[in-house]
């Protein structure tokens, strides 16, 4: 699955990827994919996530999700540094919250949400 809002580099990869063999569901948004995650029919066994994906719940809140109801799939956010560093703050302003036991991806993500915020409090 690619979730991207950018139709056109969500096409181009999705594209690329039927051309080497794969079966490919696109979504636009967060909200789509969840749907289209909820048809088992559709065989979703990898997901490539824009980090600035659009929809009720960010990126880093899709795999979070991912990893809460379907933890046998992969989940790979992508997108630039800026673009991450940008996502986790925005989230660390709202107030994420870690769930023990800790998963070591999301202590990593919440360490750059913390490092990202301080940046930003620096710049202003």
């Amino acid at each position: 699955m690619i979730v991207d809002s950018d139709v056109i580099s969500r096409h181009v990869i999705a594209d690329y990827l039927r051309h080497c063999g794969y079966g490919v569901v696109e979504a636009a948004t967060t909200d789509e994919a969840i749907t289209a995650l909820s048809e088992a029919s559709l065989g979703i066994d990898v997901i490539l996530c824009d980090v600035g994906a659009i929809g009720s719940q960010p990126a880093f809140g899709l795999a979070h999700w991912v990893r809460s109801h379907q933890p046998q799939l992969e989940v790979r956010l992508a997108g630039s540094l800026e673009g991450v560093a940008d996502t986790a703050a925005d989230l660390c302003e709202s107030g994420p919250h870690l769930i023990k036991p800790y998963e070591p991806e999301a202590v990593v993500d919440y360490v750059k949400q913390l490092r990202a915020a301080r940046n930003r409090a620096r710049e202003t």
